[in-house]
């Protein structure tokens, strides 16, 4: 299954950046560049958005949409690894990315030991929150006792995957920022796609409904983890080879200057996510009102544009990384060509695949639920989703070189802007009044539109330049 992913989408991304070399929209040797290094990153997105999607799919389709509702209350708490998690990886890669560019590979090796420290730190103790009282929060967003049943157990059980998840995103970034995309690529979406022949065995095979799902979830990352773990400690991995990174396990173990670079930059970044990602527990709580069938219907639509998102986390990752490396060698103006042409080639690339879905956006809906209350809303939501997601291609190009300079904290002031002032008003809007289902449109537009123009106008501003200049490794790292 993955060789299948790997071909098209290589040759997709690869074509797109030859024809804008073509039209001289970018120039052809960056587009090169960051084509290397997006693509095993977007095959990886696919392959676990696709997971998560397949999730969504299978106990809909063993259990119904009480159970795709269920899950879907979940989600904002099981994605919590990945906000503040991320947020620590976001860190990592502009650490790793300066440190690998300036050839200091013993600093290289402090941040990612800082990183993993951070990352378990923040994921520890959700752990047990979510082991201890799992149901009492699903009731905080969730209505329907069946719904809420169903969120219950696969919370308590998929919160055990948290800290291995959290720990797979530092490995993976560390890669990344050292021109490695492969690797992730081959221990992510490998375990993604391993991941859903596990779950179907567990869903339809032993009758475990949701705790099947997040059984398999929960082995799928300890077993990445492991992978990392490895490779990172040898200098290479199986059947893989020689990786970029290698962690010495001999001091120091710990820098005071590299965990305070690590905790300026990675804050804002998890504080964005958190906005970001939990802007869905209370997006839910008023879709909720709309009743469960648009419950399922918003659910569905997430999860098809959360994997119409997966361009961005390969070109985000490839400009944080390339604009990494170039600002840890001072070369301020290739950084930023390397910024302006990775951004032109994710947004073209973003406008292709929401041009394709929205086209097919109702045979898409009935690939989860083939409910004929439900699947026409998720199509309208899809649609929707379309157009909001290339306002995403905008934020998530002009993200990298922010996060590669540590300038992050524009992007969290545009998440709470778009997030209060626009996505939850009109979502209430139009559950309490005639505006109805156009509320929840405007809403997905409003989440993805308001934090592109506040992040594109900082990018545009060039400050992330300057501020870079406090992280680069000449500074002191005592």
């Amino acid at each position: 299954m993955l060789d299948l992913l790997l071909n098209p989408i290589r040759r997709a991304i690869e074509g797109v950046g030859w024809a804008m070399a073509q039209l001289g929209w970018v120039d052809r040797e960056r587009a090169r560049r960051v084509a290397d290094l997006a693509w095993p990153r977007i095959v990886t997105g696919v392959a676990r958005m696709s997971k998560s999607t397949a999730d969504v799919g299978m106990v809909g389709t063993a259990l119904g949409a009480s159970a795709i509702a269920g899950v879907g209350y979940a989600t904002p708490f099981w994605a919590l690894a990945f906000t503040f998690g991320g947020g620590v990886a976001g860190g990592t890669i502009s650490l790793v990315s300066q440190r690998y560019g300036a050839g200091q590979r013993d600093a290289t090796s402090v941040a990612v030991k800082v990183s993993a420290v951070f990352a378990l730190a923040v994921t520890v103790p959700l752990v047990a929150l979510f082991w201890a009282v799992p149901e009492p929060l699903i009731r905080l967003i969730g209505t329907g006792e069946e719904a809420v049943a169903y969120g219950a157990r696969y919370l308590r059980i998929v919160s055990l995957a948290m800290p291995f998840a959290a720990l797979n995103l530092v490995g993976s970034r560390a890669l990344v920022g050292a021109n490695d995309a492969w690797t992730p690529m081959v221990v992510r979406a490998g375990g993604a796609v391993a991941n859903v022949a596990l779950n179907a065995l567990l869903i339809f095979g032993f009758d475990l409904g949701v705790v099947g799902a997040a059984v398999g979830t929960v082995v799928a990352n300890m077993a990445g983890t492991g992978a990392f773990a490895w490779g990172l400690t040898k200098g290479r991995l199986p059947f893989v080879g020689a990786v970029p990174v290698r962690i010495d396990w001999a001091a120091p173990h710990w820098r005071p200057s590299t965990a305070r670079h690590l905790a300026e930059i990675a804050t804002p970044l998890a504080l964005t996510n958190l906005v970001q990602n939990g802007s869905q527990f209370p997006l839910l709580a008023i879709v909720g009102l709309f009743g469960p069938e648009v419950v399922a219907a918003f659910v569905i639509a997430l999860r098809v544009r959360d994997l119409m998102n997966t361009p961005g986390w390969g070109f985000g990752l490839a400009s944080s990384s390339l604009v990494g490396q170039s600002l840890g060698q001072g070369r301020e103006q290739e950084a930023e060509a390397y910024a302006h042409d990775t951004l032109r080639f994710s947004v073209a690339v973003y406008a292709l695949v929401a041009l394709i879905v929205f086209m097919g956006a109702y045979p898409i809906s009935h690939l989860f639920v083939q409910d004929g209350s439900v699947a026409p809303t998720a199509a309208a939501l899809i649609r929707a989703a379309c157009v909001a997601v290339v306002l995403w291609g905008v934020m998530n190009g002009a993200m990298g070189p922010l996060r590669a300079s540590g300038d992050t904290r524009w992007p969290l002031y545009g998440q709470l802007l778009g997030l209060f002032a626009f996505t939850l008003p009109a979502a209430y809007v139009g559950a309490v009044t005639p505006l109805g289902m156009s509320g929840l449109y405007l809403a997905l537009l409003f989440e993805t539109g308001v934090p592109a123009a506040v992040t594109y106008a900082r990018f545009r501003s060039e400050q992330w330049k300057l501020v870079s200049r406090n992280y680069r490794p000449a500074v002191s790292e005592a």
